[in-house]
């Protein structure tokens, strides 16, 4: 876990990707109950004029935030996490699936021993998440 003292505005989070299949979908639908047809029913998504079957929200915003809790070592540490979706995740039924890409940076230093990281989420280079940001106590 880095230091406090040793962070700083700017400082940056290692990138990471990640990689989404349908079978995540599948695994996710059973740990959640979430088991809405456009998460694995192509024609179904289609028909409701998505490009495909979408990656559930909350496994999107669940993924990006891997890269702040690699990073402080420790996911009690986060004390507040909050994302707007901007585009869905588009899971392709191959071996690839979708691409998420995600890095951080501190954006604030607080006085209680708080940091702000600020999260970039993208797929294919487009913007899947939008003010997504995470409060870690350090």
């Amino acid at each position: 876990m880095p230091a406090f003292d040793d962070v700083s505005v700017g400082t940056e989070l290692p990138a990471q990707e990640f990689q989404l299949k349908r079978e995540n979908l599948v695994r996710y639908a059973g740990a959640s109950g979430d088991f809405n047809i456009i998460h694995w029913n192509e024609r179904v998504a289609k028909s409701v004029g998505l490009p495909n079957v979408i990656a559930h929200g909350m496994l999107t915003m669940a993924t990006a935030g891997r890269v702040v809790t690699d990073w402080v070592g420790d996911p009690g540490k986060v004390v507040r996490y909050g994302v707007r979706f901007s585009r869905p995740v588009v899971v392709q039924d191959d071996d690839t699936g979708a691409t998420l890409t995600v890095s951080g940076v501190v954006e604030e230093k607080n006085d209680d021993g708080t940091v702000v990281v600020g999260l970039t989420a993208t797929v294919g280079g487009d913007k899947v998440l939008m003010g997504a940001k995470a409060t870690v106590r350090l």
